[in-house]
């Protein structure tokens, strides 16, 4: 751990007269998306004191990881949530996702076929989503959330984090205390930083140009789609009322497209989805489009004294079969699992922490893998120029045995491993 007074102070330098408050809980997460407000409710659930401080102000953010997979939606319905969620915001459903070349389209996952009594991906706002979960929590007495918290610095005391001190909405100092302090800050995570952790990266060939077209009537339902032409790729996913794109380019080559024009992107995505050329036109405005740099990495270590890192704090997933905010769920209902009885009664040990790590990061390694496979099979050959593209031998067989075919599905839809709540302490 670092002793940077710029990063981790130690207590007795945080009680001067510019700490506004001191306040004093459980457990602090850091970040209010789906791992660390599913991490709240959870513990909150259990009657385990949890502040979560979130750096925006509201929720109201274009977010792009918008598919809840059937593993969320299983741990929902466990919760007793998913059928209200469902009925209350408005969704798209993606029960296949294929892959549509010039010669033809092939199923590569059909998620319509698992057994599970959610057999399609729901695709929903992320921002109505958290507001979602976090409503639920507030049911909660123990539970509560700071918007606008600005995380600054780590508090540290003899080698243990004891929680975090930020800056309000009123631009003053503020400190919570705490048992344990999650991370679940993101992929650029500032408490991974100041706790002087380093991931190891891996490189995936592209980015993804992301933008949306309007849905019509009589477009086709239930749709994924993978559109691959003359050495360009588009992913197209269906939401409630428009269609999410991610036009898949090579590492780096953002300027290179911009450079080129609004109008050679419209052509490109044209040929490549004929369905959608009537409405690409709407695409006026490179400020409707947003770039992810794609990445992976993972985290050695995802814990300290006092400290641990779930979701993409901990493991960077690139956005192959969006499993991203699902994994990172996954985190959350094992962390809570495996934390609420020593939260409960202490005192908390890093042995507790790693069990968690344990726990979960072979399903997150299986996951890398397979997306960085799939990245090497489609993606790098896909977006050859002057190629034309055929699935590769391997996945074909793959996709035609019966003990095979559902493997895509299932690790889209589930992860390398189910996880589910547990209601009362573990024995």
């Amino acid at each position: 751990m670092p002793t940077d007074a710029n990063t981790v102070e130690p207590a007795a330098a945080l009680l001067g007269d510019e700490v506004r408050d001191v306040r004093e809980t459980t457990c602090c997460i850091v970040g209010g998306g789906p791992a660390g407000v599913m991490l709240g409710l959870l513990l909150a659930r259990r009657g385990v004191p949890v502040v979560v401080l979130e750096s925006h102000k509201d929720f109201d953010r274009d977010f792009r990881g918008d598919t809840i997979q059937p593993s969320t939606l299983e741990v929902l319905d466990q919760l007793g949530l998913a059928a209200r969620m469902l009925e209350t915001i408005p969704h798209g459903q993606i029960r296949g996702l294929k892959v549509t070349t010039p010669t033809g389209d092939v199923t590569l996952a059909d998620i319509g076929r698992l057994k599970t009594k959610y057999p399609y991906i729901a695709t929903l706002p992320q921002a109505q989503f958290l507001e979602f979960l976090v409503e639920e929590a507030r049911r909660f007495p123990s539970f509560g959330l700071v918007m606008g918290a600005n995380v600054q610095r780590l508090v540290q005391e003899d080698g243990v984090v004891r929680g975090v001190r930020y800056r309000g909405q009123d631009n003053g100092w503020h400190e919570v205390r705490a048992a344990l302090t999650v991370a679940a800050d993101g992929r650029f995570s500032k408490i991974r930083s100041l706790a002087g952790l380093e991931p190891v990266k891996s490189a995936p060939p592209m980015d993804v140009a992301w933008f949306r077209l309007p849905r019509r009537p009589d477009d086709p339902r239930d749709l994924g789609a993978l559109a691959i032409h003359a050495g360009h790729l588009a992913v197209v996913l269906e939401r409630a009322e428009e269609w999410q794109v991610g036009y898949v380019i090579l590492k780096g080559s953002f300027q290179q497209l911009r450079e080129s024009g609004l109008e050679a992107l419209q052509r490109s995505f044209a040929e490549l989805v004929p369905w959608l050329a009537d409405r690409v036109g709407l695409l006026t405005d490179w400020k409707q489009v947003s770039v992810l740099s794609v990445e992976s990495s993972r985290l050695r270590r995802w814990h300290e004294p006092g400290l641990l890192l779930i979701g993409d704090a901990a493991h960077v997933m690139s956005p192959v079969g969006g499993v991203g905010i699902n994994v990172a769920i996954q985190d959350a209902v094992v962390a809570a699992n495996l934390l609420a009885e020593p939260l409960q009664g202490g005192p908390l040990q890093e042995r507790d922490l790693a069990a968690v790590q344990t726990s979960r990061e072979w399903p997150v390694r299986v996951i890398q893998g397979v997306q960085e496979r799939m990245q090497k099979l489609i993606v790098a050959q896909a977006l050859q120029p002057g190629k034309s593209f055929r699935l590769p031998l391997l996945l074909r067989i793959v996709l035609r045995l019966p003990v095979l075919r559902d493997f895509p599905a299932r690790m889209i839809a589930f992860g390398a491993r189910r996880v589910r709540v547990e209601e009362s302490p573990r024995r």
